[in-house]
């Protein structure tokens, strides 16, 4: 069973899995190449790089991880994709130590910027890598979703601190270094160069919503999804999303 059919999984991934599939199909369509090379920063044990693979594209993972590099092998042989799938070792801010510049269809920075030291290099080159209007897909932390979460949780000065902070952490024990606003990730991407053609709040409910209630209430978990998928789109749900998911093409 794929990452995307896993009921738990589904709610993470199923709205930025729509829309990156769409893309990639797009651009296919747009280059006349049915296989495109994608490039996966921070890519890890390949959550996307795999049924990205499986599509029939070529996909090249990006990760600091030796431990999530080997996983990545491992989960992509089992997938029978191991020949599509190449991982090296690196990040984003080193990024043209190990992959070529301007040489991608598609780049995914998925749940980087958070911790890297400088957000805006991290962009630019996610943006150099690829090549003229290719496809980028940003996925990143949300500021509101932590603020709503920690205030349901009680903890309504952690929630504050949160609100406040410059980075959006909500103390010393926040696990998370940075947090954003669509605002902010769409000037990021705007500013290196791409032109934004979605924004998707991610997880909008899912976090929220008890467990048990999704595992076993009969149709909660497809209902659920159902709800994520419409409200992803309209931003006056985007302040209150775990994640934000920025689509958008490279200009020139």
């Amino acid at each position: 069973m794929s990452d995307q059919l896993r009921p738990r999984a589904s709610l993470r991934t199923a709205v930025v899995w729509d829309v990156l599939k769409d893309a990639l199909d797009r651009r296919a369509e747009a280059t006349g190449r049915p296989a495109l090379d994608v490039l996966d920063t921070g890519g890890g044990t390949g959550n996307f790089a795999v049924p990205v693979a499986r599509l029939g594209h070529r996909v090249t993972v990006v990760d600091p991880s030796p431990n999530a590099l080997f996983g990545l092998e491992r989960r992509a042989a089992e997938a029978g994709v191991a020949d599509q799938v190449r991982g090296v070792q690196g990040d984003v801010l080193g990024l043209f130590d190990v992959v070529e510049r301007g040489g991608y269809d598609a780049v995914l920075c998925h749940g980087v910027l958070e911790y890297v030291e400088d957000p805006a290099e991290g962009i630019r080159n996610a943006v150099d890598a690829l090549r003229p209007s290719g496809a980028l897909s940003l996925l990143a932390a949300g500021l509101g979703g932590a603020v709503l979460a920690r205030a349901l949780a009680g903890h309504f000065s952690e929630a504050r601190q949160a609100l406040t902070d410059p980075a959006g952490r909500w103390g010393d024990g926040d696990p998370v270094p940075r947090r954003f606003t669509a605002e902010q990730l769409t000037g990021l991407v705007t500013a290196a160069g791409v032109e934004v053609g979605a924004v998707h709040g991610v997880r909008v409910f899912a976090d929220l919503v008890p467990g048990v209630l999704v595992d076993t209430e009969p149709g909660a978990l497809e209902a659920l999804l159902k709800l994520e998928a419409a409200a992803a789109e309209l931003s006056a749900f985007h302040s209150v999303a775990t994640q934000l998911h920025v689509l958008g093409e490279k200009q020139g």
